[in-house]
């Protein structure tokens, strides 16, 4: 396939035409690069793959920074390679230095319009209708068409995970390439997932509530009460219970307290109040 018309030379005459108003029509990966960049001249094969395999979902830019010097620091470029992803006049995404193929194809998915896309808003207002079996067929069978997808694989794991059918959950997300499951969302997903295993055998909340007040040195009550905070969204008694679990015994579960106090700051993406309160907290406890 001739890939000239999805790849172009961009320049600071050209850039708004090119990029800006070009966005409005379909995703532009703005690449800047240089010939004495050997990051760039590596990456440059994996943007030409991704530009045919897509086939005119999105095109590319690419600008040459020691020829558009003033283009490159009107654009604060200051490392090689650096691409980014404009959308309907704005820039939407950074990227910076070469990533692999499967790291591009997460971050262009994001804004690359698919015939699925309109089956996983069905998918995801079905679940809010409380029609959980039929939301989770309904990705699973775009999963089936779109395997490569990984948002779609991560939407019918997330879904499936909820339903309950972890085995399922944990299937689709091993199925990642391991750059994906590296990623901010399967990684989030994959702490989740940890935790509902936690809690598929375990008693009732109530249950587990009454256990933990009873006998404060049940820790396994304890780790399965905290586990079912995480996934009900009560973060700060979900910290507290890994507090607790780290405090009474650094050992249980191989450091299951310290381990399930790190993975809650990334599920709060490690900010916040409640985030640093903690924090301090465990690092006085540790040292």
């Amino acid at each position: 396939m001739n890939n000239a018309q999805h790849i172009t030379d961009v320049t600071n005459e050209t850039f708004e035409e090119l990029v800006i108003e070009r966005s409005s029509q379909v995703p532009v990966l703005v690449d800047y690069w240089a010939d004495w960049c050997g990051p760039c001249q590596m990456q440059m094969p994996v943007l030409k793959k991704l530009v045919e395999d897509y086939d005119g979902k999105f095109v590319l830019a690419k600008v040459n920074t020691d020829e558009q010097r003033d283009l490159a620091r009107a654009h604060g470029i200051r490392s090689l390679p650096t691409m980014r992803v404009y959308k309907h006049g704005e820039m939407v995404e950074e990227i910076l230095a070469a990533q692999s193929e499967a790291t591009l194809r997460i971050l262009l998915d994001r804004h690359i319009e698919r015939e699925s896309d309109a089956i996983r808003e069905r998918a995801m207002a079905a679940w809010q209708q409380g029609k959980h079996s039929e939301a989770v067929g309904l990705l699973h069978d775009a999963h089936l068409a779109e395997p490569d997808n990984h948002q779609l694989t991560l939407a019918c794991a997330e879904l499936k995970m909820r339903q309950g059918l972890l085995d399922d959950a944990t299937e689709l997300i091993a199925s990642l390439p391991r750059d994906v499951r590296d990623e901010k969302e399967a990684s989030r997903l994959s702490a989740l997932l940890e935790f509902a295993v936690t809690t598929r055998d375990a008693a009732p909340v109530a249950e587990l509530e009454s256990a933990v007040e009873d006998n404060p040195g049940d820790l396994e009550a304890r780790y399965q009460l905290a586990a079912w905070y995480v996934l009900n969204n009560q973060m700060e008694p979900a910290l507290e219970a890994f507090m607790q679990l780290l405090q009474r015994d650094r050992e249980f579960r191989d450091d299951a307290g310290r381990k399930g106090l790190l993975a809650v700051f990334e599920l709060l993406e490690n900010e916040g109040e409640l985030v640093n309160s903690y924090r301090r907290r465990l690092f006085t406890l540790l040292h």
